[in-house]
């Protein structure tokens, strides 16, 4: 249910993978237990189909993002992958909390880079081929991933009235735009960029541009 086309530039930048290792980013400070318990805000007592499917979009949106991230920190070794994939997996537990809630079975599989999506299957499979290029070319995968969540939670919180499910996008939003941060600033740092190609260039200019949020847990 991607509303753009992904376009994603393969090239080999043949930079020194220690040049990268000896960062060390803690993003948003994530304890060794997750908590996994959720509560929600103010709830509606009922859902409508809409919102079912872009409930289950962004419960394996996530999963993509942790699934890349760790597949990712296997090949690099890079603490941002590590850190923001255990920030990943709350948000899928923040989804799951609205799936069971109202019943909805739960479309994420426990194995990892397997989605129901067809989508989000096909973006996870061409991610982890530029994964593999190169340290550079991975963290411009993480860059392209938070593009993406942040492009489509508030894409689809236009599409629903209920307080709980707008409440939770607004916070894995806001803990989005602090990973797209990261990214972008471990870039830069080595002279690269990386130009938006979900979310428009003043959104990203404004979030690069401004300092780390306080998102809650997430």
């Amino acid at each position: 249910m991607l509303t753009k086309n992904t376009l994603i530039i393969f090239t080999t930048l043949f930079l020194s993978v220690l040049l990268w290792t000896s960062c060390d980013d803690s993003t948003d400070n994530l304890p060794e237990v997750i908590n996994q318990n959720c509560t929600l805000d103010n709830p509606s007592a009922t859902i409508n189909p809409t919102e079912i499917n872009l409930l289950k979009h962004m419960r394996e949106e996530e999963k993509l993002a942790r699934d890349v991230y760790t597949k990712l920190y296997e090949l690099y070794g890079l603490n941002v992958f590590h850190n923001i994939s255990r920030s990943e997996q709350r948000h899928m537990d923040d989804i799951l909390c609205l799936l069971e809630f109202y019943g909805i079975e739960d479309p994420a599989s426990e194995s990892q880079g397997i989605f129901e999506n067809t989508t989000l299957q096909n973006l996870y499979d061409t991610l982890i081929i530029q994964g593999n290029i190169s340290l550079t070319e991975a963290l411009k995968v993480g860059a392209t991933i938070e593009d993406v969540d942040i492009y489509d939670l508030m894409e689809f919180s236009e599409d629903t009235t209920n307080p709980a499910i707008i409440s939770i996008f607004d916070g894995l939003t806001c803990s989005s735009r602090n990973h797209m941060r990261s990214f972008i600033s471990q870039l830069t740092t080595n002279g690269l960029t990386y130009t938006p190609q979900f979310i428009d260039e003043t959104l990203f200019n404004e979030i690069i541009n401004s300092n780390k949020e306080q998102c809650g847990a997430n």
